[in-house]
């Protein structure tokens, strides 16, 4: 019985957004409001973020962004949230994509000036892919922006969701005055406070109460109930089930630096969200309440040791219960490992703990043993699916400027590259390795960590490839025909998979009718093809 108590308590969920839409901020306060930190600021001032510190993180300090997932857990209405906040910038798109994979649900902060951006598009392809739950918050109401209407059309234009308010905003810019939750209708006013949680709610029966025009004005009580009335007339009944299905996105007001609509959004976060789900594995779907632990790798990450001693590998746990200091089995390497110092990760603390359930992410540290995607389990060998390398934007070779130190470069870029910084495409004949991000500014975090972790040197040279696409086929005769006559573009990545380096949208269209046998893929997640 207390595995199911442990699992119904848990939810585990990425915070996503654009650079800039106030993700930090938001994350900041959910920590306020489950009392992990006293004071706005620690997130910004990186008191949080100081379990995950290297040398590299320079280049967080001296753009202003956030390059690596943050895990943070705090507990609110005797619930465990396990919160994995995102880095924002397209260029580390990749460790976004993954993070999805150990998520049950997501919040998607839209800027209310700004609308859809086209990362966020993106976001939300990967979202609707693995039929994520997403409850969509529309942030810096308090700032002038557009209209409430024209933005949730553009969601669901944009986002190809369906959109259905659970609170509503009463003005915008100068005329902001609070939030009206619809789904417990209550006004809530809260005043400006932008460090410490003060507030004022008011709890309205009805919107015929007289409290209401008292409070906010004739004006704006008038404007409301006009709203409010359309709102329910255009958008149908909130079903919780289409919302666990990734068919409808709640929609939440506010403005996340002033505390305004904060709390609605995550005390309905509470009541809807999913409880950890399981995973499709290579036996089948694996229940989080099956007894037998098992748990996968999501994300890799040097940290506190410059000269790359040690590594946290962040394993999300799918089903039954993980010991400290009991042996598992790493399913890939076939090898039994067990782990004296599990982490988890509470707000600014970073703890030992004994023992941890379905939901929750837990810091192991890593020699090397580990790889994006390992699986580890107790009695049946699974693997679980679905933890997706993109195909990359931006393809470089990596050249080699002190080749005496062939030996570091070589374990540095396949130890960067098994975290998940970029991906690696070797070509044969020569050893050619050539490096996919989805951003130009992880060349600089690779070429920084590689001379300041690995002491090696190394140039990147510009190749002009449209994508990498992964092949499968039944005719593995064609297959071998087509790796024969396009050698030259062929590679293989970490996993030994063969993968095809089209020049251009043309070549790639050719070879897909010259070889119909043959399906190109834009994801190594076999099962989706974009």
């Amino acid at each position: 019985m207390k595995l199911t108590e442990e699992i119904e308590k848990r939810r585990t969920f990425a915070i996503i957004s654009h650079p800039d839409a106030g993700k930090t901020t938001l994350t900041e306060k959910l920590l306020l409001f489950g009392g992990a930190i006293q004071t706005a600021g620690a997130v910004k001032s990186n008191k949080i973020k100081k379990t995950a510190t290297s040398d590299f993180m320079e280049i967080e300090k001296q753009r202003g962004i956030s390059v690596a997932t943050s895990v943070m857990a705090f507990k609110y209405g005797g619930k465990q949230i396990n919160i994995l906040d995102t880095p924002g910038h397209k260029d580390f798109a990749e460790d976004t994509y993954r993070t999805l994979t150990a998520v049950d649900s997501v919040i998607l902060i839209i800027d209310c000036a700004n609308g859809v951006e086209a990362q966020t598009e993106r976001l939300m392809e990967v979202c609707r892919m693995r039929k994520t739950p997403v409850i969509i918050f529309i942030n810096k109401m308090d700032r002038e922006g557009r209209d409430s209407f024209d933005l949730l059309d553009e969601l669901e234009e944009m986002l190809k969701i369906s959109v259905r308010p659970l609170s509503w905003p009463i003005g915008i810019g100068h005329t902001f005055q609070g939030v009206y939750n619809i789904y417990n209708k209550e006004l809530n006013l809260f005043s400006a406070n932008k460090t410490k949680i003060a507030e004022d709610v008011v709890k309205i029966e009805n919107l015929e109460d007289p409290q209401l025009e008292q409070i906010i004005g004739e004006d704006a009580t008038s404007e409301l109930k006009e709203e409010l009335e359309l709102v329910e007339g255009v958008y149908d009944e909130f079903s919780k089930e289409d919302y666990l299905n990734g068919d409808v996105a709640p929609v939440f007001f506010g403005s996340a630096i002033n505390n305004f609509g904060v709390k609605e959004l995550l005390e309905t976060f509470l009541d809807i969200s999913p409880s950890p789900i399981g995973r499709e594995t290579s036996v089948g779907f694996v229940e989080p309440e099956n007894s037998d632990f098992s748990g996968f790798i999501f994300k890799i990450h040097a940290n506190l040791d410059p000269n790359h001693r040690d590594r946290i590998a962040f394993l999300r746990i799918v089903s039954g219960k993980f010991e400290r200091n009991t042996f598992y089995n790493h399913v890939r390497m076939d090898k039994k490992l067990k782990f004296p110092n599990p982490t988890s990760f509470m707000a600014q603390d970073k703890s030992v703990i004994d023992e941890a359930y379905p939901g929750d992410v837990v810091g192991l540290y890593d020699t090397g043993n580990f790889k994006i995607g390992d699986t580890l389990t107790e009695g049946t060998t699974v693997s679980v699916k679905g933890i997706p390398s993109f195909t990359p934007e931006i393809f470089m070779e990596l050249e080699n400027k002190e080749p005496m130190k062939s030996k570091q470069l070589d374990k540095g870029i396949q130890q960067l590259t098994d975290e998940g910084v970029a991906q690696l495409f070797v070509q044969q004949p020569g050893n050619r390795k050539i490096v996919g991000t989805v951003g130009q500014l992880q060349f600089e975090v690779i070429k920084y960590r590689l001379e300041h972790e690995y002491g090696a040197k190394c140039d990147f040279v510009p190749r002009r490839y449209h994508k990498a696409c992964w092949m499968t086929t039944d005719n593995q005769d064609q297959l071998d025909q087509f790796i024969k006559a396009k050698s030259t573009y062929i590679a293989k990545d970490k996993d030994d998979n063969y993968v095809f380096l089209a020049e251009t949208p043309f070549l790639l269209q050719m070879a897909q009718q010259d070889y119909p046998d043959i399906t190109f893929h834009f994801t190594s997640d076999f099962k989706v093809t974009q």
